[in-house]
């Protein structure tokens, strides 16, 4: 039975800012909250948190980045790094987010393009290297980074195809 209550709180949710929504229903939400965190303090500890272990990925990536993640994992020499030796949410070895602007680059009912562009202490890198780019994909209702890209000295990486790569070698 729909009570005038839970009418008013349907109604206050749906027409609520993305702020306000739980996170997994706005990729700008998500993204913020990671990056957030990422600059928290001196802005050094990076963005591991989503990748470092399988319950991490699997609340942060699509089904099929995890599960080629996983083929790719599987697929490394005992006592070898993986193919991605480094930190894509910060794009660096050493992370340094002193500040960080996100921007919807496009959005789709199912899937979305989000641009951060990274502001660090340093400021020692490239204007290039500074923007990582996240595509998204909606999953039962929510939404899950799908892809993480960017470029290392204006060469361009993506996180889908290092993994992919490393299963061909």
């Amino acid at each position: 039975m729909l009570t005038r209550r839970t009418f008013v709180a349907a109604s206050l949710l749906a027409t609520a800012s993305p702020a306000f929504l739980p996170a997994s229903s706005d990729p700008v939400a998500i993204l913020t909250a990671i990056y957030t965190r990422v600059a928290k303090g001196k802005g050094d500890s990076g963005g591991a948190f989503v990748i470092e272990n399988k319950a991490a990925k699997t609340k942060y990536l699509s089904r099929a980045l995890v599960a080629l993640w996983a083929r790719a994992d599987a697929h490394t020499p005992k006592g070898d790094v993986g193919p991605v030796d480094f930190d894509p949410v910060t794009n660096s070895q050493e992370p340094d987010v002193k500040s960080f602007k996100v921007d919807a680059e496009k959005m789709e009912a199912d899937k979305a393009t989000i641009a951060v562009t990274i502001t660090g202490h340093r400021n020692d890198r490239k204007p290039a290297d500074q923007i990582v780019r996240y595509d998204f994909v909606r999953e039962a209702n929510s939404w899950r980074i799908d892809d993480i890209k960017g470029s290392s000295d204006g060469e361009a990486w993506s996180i889908r195809k290092m993994l992919a790569d490393s299963l061909k070698t």
